[in-house]
């Protein structure tokens, strides 16, 4: 509806700025994830990590929202903010799950995931400045995110994967976002163009997700009674918007 594509429209409106990140830690709790960015440090020019050691540096100012970084979800985010629902009232993050091969299998994956507020910068671009800043190296790069790119956010990406000819990305979406305006379709042909290869999430991926990326608290997950309905309906809208 229109309250939705208004979320949206902001989304697109973000800032540019993003805060340095700090190395993802074995694992962040949901209540600590605040003070741990809280101590992030800025360095000029290079990836700021704080550790326990260093962790008295003065906090930088931190925007209204920033991007928070971890290595598993809550259960109440996945189930809502993941499921492939039609219409994603009130859905107004993005998030992403990674996990990043070097070419060869010569060390071993790297697995997060990050959130956005929809007030600075998102994911899928702070994602290249924060988890990846390596042009230089081989990467394969897959990503699981709640919602697809923007408009904005998939000219960043064919821009970033025209660049890095030796990263290849490939991003399994829940939903389609906004897929009837123009200016999505056009930017959905771009980053596919540029070599990304863009897929639905399907029932099994949504299975993957939970048991990799969720903090689980001993609960099971089973697939949504639509999921796989839905899956069918973005897959044909998708391969409308790219033939």
């Amino acid at each position: 509806g229109a309250g939705q594509r208004q979320i949206k429209r902001e989304k697109c409106q973000k800032a540019r700025n993003v805060k340095k990140p700090e190395k993802l830690p074995e694992k962040m709790p949901e209540q600590s994830k605040a003070s741990e960015d809280s101590k992030t440090a800025e360095a000029e020019g290079a990836t700021g990590t704080t550790t326990e050691e260093n962790g008295d540096l003065p906090p930088i100012e931190l925007p209204p929202f920033e991007i928070v970084k971890g290595e598993q979800m809550s259960l109440f985010y996945f189930k809502f903010q993941f499921r492939n629902v039609e219409y994603s009232s009130g859905r107004n993050k993005t998030l992403l799950c990674y996990r990043v091969d070097t070419a060869g299998g010569s060390t071993e994956p790297v697995k997060g995931y990050m959130e956005d507020e929809h007030t600075t910068a998102h994911a899928e671009e702070a994602f290249f400045q924060q988890v990846l800043p390596n042009s230089s190296q081989e990467y394969d790069v897959t990503w699981y995110v709640s919602s697809s790119p923007c408009a904005d956010c998939a000219a960043k990406l064919a821009s970033v994967l025209n660049q890095r000819k030796k990263l290849k990305l490939c991003i399994f979406c829940s939903r389609l976002f906004e897929w009837e305006q123009p200016e999505i379709v056009e930017g959905l042909r771009v980053l596919v163009s540029a070599g990304c290869k863009l897929r639905m999430m399907k029932p099994s991926d949504f299975v993957h997700v939970w048991d990799t990326y969720v903090d689980k608290e001993d609960q099971s997950f089973t697939p949504w009674e639509d999921c796989q309905d839905n899956y069918n309906y973005y897959v044909e809208k998708l391969a409308e918007i790219l033939k």
